[in-house]
């Protein structure tokens, strides 16, 4: 049974991916802050996909063809934000 704050940051990623998709994205960023606070505070961990579509320079949420570049190259994936931070994920065929 997930808690609280688990709850909660799953309702964060919601609202966020729905501000960046109406380009809020002053809104955006405020949610995924606020999110990673709840994470550090009760080290409850955020979901993989939170992790992955969140840049880690602008902390603003990352929706491919809005404000972010997804490109595959051998072996990773490469997902560059508005904001010019690159990212880069390994995966297997």
């Amino acid at each position: 049974m997930p808690t609280i704050a688990e709850e909660r940051i799953a309702r964060l990623h919601e609202l966020a991916r729905e501000a960046t998709k109406e380009r809020k994205f002053d809104r955006s960023r405020e949610y995924v802050r606020l999110a990673r606070r709840l994470d550090e505070r009760h080290r409850c961990g955020l979901p993989r996909e939170f992790k992955r579509f969140s840049c880690d320079a602008c902390d603003v949420y990352l929706v491919p063809g809005v404000n972010a570049r997804v490109r595959l190259q051998p072996g990773h994936v490469v997902i560059r934000c508005d904001c010019g931070h690159i990212d880069r994920y390994p995966y297997r065929d």
